[in-house]
């Protein structure tokens, strides 16, 4: 299993995509394993139930992906890894492979603008200088989680494609 992690805006589903389909395997995105899980989208789970209750949720579908690691490539939430412990479970759980998808924080402002109001964590955020402060905070808190990642890809200059290359490189 290939688990993609990274900042929000980071391109974890874009590449996550891309590269399941250069290996031939499944590609899963955790956030809609959640939803399944919830019956519910997260933007509604979090209206209702707020966001520990989310994070436990998060929490309990990521062990069960890690319970049975098959070949596939799996796209986390930016948080994913900061809470529960998380972290520590991707790095002790057998076959499986994390890659921090690192972007510069300028790159990852040009992608969450335009589509912020479709992310529960950033919708309320009503200015360009909200946002990066908002987005350079969350750095600084999540990158010691990010950096725990066995293999590293900056993000920022490259397309999904060359992300996708430097990826198998790196892995086989």
């Amino acid at each position: 299993m290939i688990v993609l992690l990274g900042y929000m805006g980071s391109g974890k589903s874009l590449i996550g995509k891309k590269l399941a389909e250069v290996l031939q395997w499944p590609y899963c995105d955790l956030d809609v394993l959640i939803e399944q899980e919830a019956g519910q989208s997260i933007p509604e789970f979090f209206k209702e139930k707020g966001e520990i209750k989310f994070r436990i949720l998060e929490s309990q579908v990521l062990q069960q992906q890690l319970a049975d690691p098959k070949n596939q490539v799996l796209a986390l939430g930016g948080g994913t890894p900061c809470y529960a412990g998380n972290m520590d479970k991707l790095l002790a759980a057998k076959g499986v492979q994390t890659i921090y998808l690192k972007t510069q924080l300028d790159t990852l402002l040009q992608r969450l603008w335009p589509e912020r109001a479709q992310r529960p964590l950033i919708a309320h955020l009503e200015n360009k200088d909200d946002l990066k402060d908002f987005v350079r905070k969350h750095l600084f808190d999540r990158s010691p989680y990010y950096m725990q990642a066995e293999h590293r890809i900056d993000t920022s200059e490259q397309s999904a494609e060359e992300v996708v290359k430097a990826i198998v490189a790196q892995l086989f």
